[in-house]
């Protein structure tokens, strides 16, 4: 029976859960969720097994907020563990011919434990699926990933994933060295948001030597370093203060005042940066001012979750933004990601044309 597996953050399964079902349902196919908490992923099946196929086939991966990577499942295995290569091709299922192989796990305790095997049995199955042609021999990105996702040794989920579709980055995650003259360690969210929410195409033209940036809610400077270091002059407001050494750098120009409140003093800003402490609709609204306002281009900010229902909450965020701006009259795009640097919140970009 076919399933699709959705990585997540540990302890966001049911808002996982939450969303896929949701997407499920506004395209007409209907099924079920096994989400354990602290699991660190989730098992979603339609009622009809080949819906599975139907629904991952139809989901631009780009729309899912808490999932770091999926792939369709064709079968949950239990191998034998004196011949775990056996156990695979004895498979009964067709799976299409894989121009890559991935073995996975989960980010919790438990999974990283099974880093090590992953890497040991990655080699002896390769040479195996190969050598049967399920494989190809050279790394082939057009055609689907082969995907293995064990929670043990011998429990495994089988399947495939669209490359095109999908995380590219081992487990779904993107890992970033924290540079020391950062900060704070905020910096990495940042970081990763211009990574994953822009491809690479649109970070070279979305980002530009010499534009104006503001940061709300800058101290100490986390976000802001990540600005200064792709050129930019950055208003930095925050009632608190900043780090010397981007106040030594020239680009940055230090406002105490409320974020809130703060409304820029020319119209040449094309970044607004934020990750203020704020209610998630509050920060929404704020956003909103700025862009229909025509004070920046673009917009990346962070939406804090502490509450249960954390996706009726992004959902009804971003279609307050979304909504906010086509009742004004303007084109936009709005992403989200839970990023792997992010915890109990969510990164928006969003921006107008």
């Amino acid at each position: 029976m076919s399933s699709i597996i959705l990585y997540c953050r540990s302890g966001f399964e049911s808002d996982c859960a939450a969303e896929i079902q949701f997407h499920a349902e506004q395209l007409g196919y209907y099924g079920f969720a096994k989400a354990g908490d602290g699991k660190g992923f989730v098992e979603f099946s339609c009622f009809q097994s080949e819906h599975s196929v139907s629904l991952y086939q139809s989901i631009d991966f780009r729309q899912l907020v808490f999932a770091r990577h999926w792939f369709l499942a064709l079968a949950e295995m239990q191998l034998d563990e004196a011949n775990r290569v056996a156990s695979i091709l004895a498979l009964e299922q067709k799976l299409p011919r894989c121009g890559s192989l991935r073995l996975e796990y989960p980010d919790t305790n438990d999974g990283k434990a099974l880093s090590s095997f992953c890497k040991k049995f990655t080699r002896p199955l390769e040479n195996a699926l190969v050598k049967h042609q399920w494989l190809t021999k050279k790394t082939n990105p057009k055609l689907p990933a082969m995907q293995l996702f064990f929670v043990s040794g011998t429990h495994c989920w089988l399947g495939y994933s669209d490359t095109r579709n999908g995380n590219a980055q081992l487990n779904g995650i993107l890992r970033l060295k924290f540079p020391s003259e950062a900060p704070s360690r905020s910096t990495l969210k940042l970081d990763e948001a211009f990574m994953v929410l822009l491809n690479e195409q649109e970070r070279e033209q979305y980002i530009e030597n010499g534009q104006h940036a503001v940061d709300l809610g800058a101290c100490p400077g986390g976000w802001t370093y990540q600005l200064v270091r792709r050129n930019m002059f950055v208003a930095a407001v925050d009632n608190g203060p900043m780090a010397q050494s981007l106040m030594d750098t020239g680009q940055v120009q230090h406002y105490r005042e409320d974020g809130f409140k703060y409304k820029p003093e020319r119209d040449n800003v094309s970044w607004l940066v934020c990750d203020m402490v704020e209610r998630p609709a509050k920060v929404s609204r704020l956003m909103l001012k700025w862009l229909a306002n025509g004070w920046c281009r673009y917009a990346m900010f962070n939406l804090k979750l502490p509450m249960k229902q954390r996706f009726t909450e992004v959902n009804q965020d971003l279609e307050l933004l979304r909504e906010g701006l086509s009742e004004l009259g303007f084109k936009h795009e709005v992403r989200a990601k839970q990023l792997y640097h992010d915890r109990e919140e969510i990164t928006v970009f969003a921006r107008v044309y």
